[in-house]
């Protein structure tokens, strides 16, 4: 397509067409010619609002895009309501592409009942891959949002389902031909699927039921990068045990064919919960059937330990995700 603004016969057919999910806060939302939205809330409820970009997926990068920012608001108890999408798009990207891009993300937000309100789309030199940035709006009761500096020393962390999840729904999507050359296609297939995983929305929702103090999802910079930012904002120190995180072992294979840590791997998919009773929010996660583990204890102090039989590991602050030493 040309460089600039899409075409409005193009925004028309093949982005505003695509969007049916509808919520009844978004009194004005994407149309042509609309800058802004609006949106309405009651007396008693506060706009939750996050960005995020999508830099280090190809295929599925509409889904992931929709998903990861839903699940910052989910993360601080709110129920997710809007979204606003701007696409960078490099000038070979052809119209069938943008229309599959902005179907892929209805389909998303359809299952997620949030709406796109709007954003921005643009043909650019100054990009060589498809950029997408998503600004999440949700809503909370104005007494009811959690943050990641609730917790305190003696309280239990939990973590839901396995770490690494969209990193290697990634790498085995876009990196399948390799790992083809020594993993059966049954395993790859399964590695693939992992997506359907990615959603912390259910887990937050019986969290903040249960009266958890802090939330963090798991994105860039994996377990060990989320662990380090809850110990960071609250102020205080960890104690994790390594044999209780949670993993694939599709994760661990695909990991090894990379030379990749997968504690350091982007993780979107796993929450850490912060909690009195951890074991009676895994019953409550369970019963719910959502995969959970007591993974440490929030401590007093600076000190951020792994632990693994006798060796102690302290953490360090986040580094650059393990994903990008494999995708460019």
């Amino acid at each position: 397509m040309k460089i600039g603004k899409v075409p409005e016969s193009v925004l028309k057919r093949s982005i505003l067409n695509q969007i049916h999910t509808k919520r009844e806060e978004v009194l004005i939302g994407a149309g042509v010619g609309e800058d802004c939205a609006v949106l309405t809330l009651p007396e008693d409820e506060v706009f939750v609002v996050s960005t995020d970009p999508i830099t280090g997926a190809e295929k599925g990068a509409g889904k992931l895009a929709v998903q990861v920012t839903v699940n910052d608001l989910a993360s601080s108890g709110a129920e997710p309501v809007a979204i606003l999408v701007s696409a960078l798009l490099p000038p070979e990207t052809e119209e069938a592409a943008l229309r599959e891009l902005m179907h892929e993300m209805e389909l998303a937000c359809n299952r997620l009942q949030v709406q796109i309100a709007g954003g921005h789309t643009e043909i650019t030199t100054a990009v060589n891959r498809p950029i997408l940035t998503v600004m999440g709006i949700g809503k909370a009761k104005k007494d009811q949002v959690i943050t990641t500096k609730g917790a305190k020393p003696g309280q239990d962390i939990v973590l839901s389902k396995w770490i690494g999840l969209e990193g290697t729904a990634i790498l085995a999507r876009d990196k399948e031909a390799e790992l083809r050359t020594r993993y059966p296609s049954h395993m790859i297939e399964e590695a693939k699927a992992f997506d359907r995983w990615l959603s912390i929305v259910p887990e937050a929702a019986t969290a903040v039921k249960s009266g958890v103090s802090a939330m963090h999802d798991v994105t860039e910079g994996g377990i060990f990068g989320a662990l380090w930012e809850l110990a960071e904002s609250s102020g205080v120190g960890l104690e994790i045990d390594l044999k209780q995180i949670p993993i694939r072992q599709e994760t661990v294979e695909i990991c090894e064919f990379f030379t990749v840590n997968p504690y350091e791997l982007i993780s979107s998919g796993s929450l850490l919960m912060v909690t009195d009773d951890g074991l009676e929010l895994v019953k409550k996660l369970e019963a719910e059937h959502i995969p959970a583990k007591v993974i440490g204890k929030i401590r007093a102090g600076n000190d951020r330990v792994v632990i693994n039989n006798e060796e102690r590991r302290y953490l360090e602050p986040p580094k650059s995700d393990e994903l990008y030493k494999c995708i460019r």
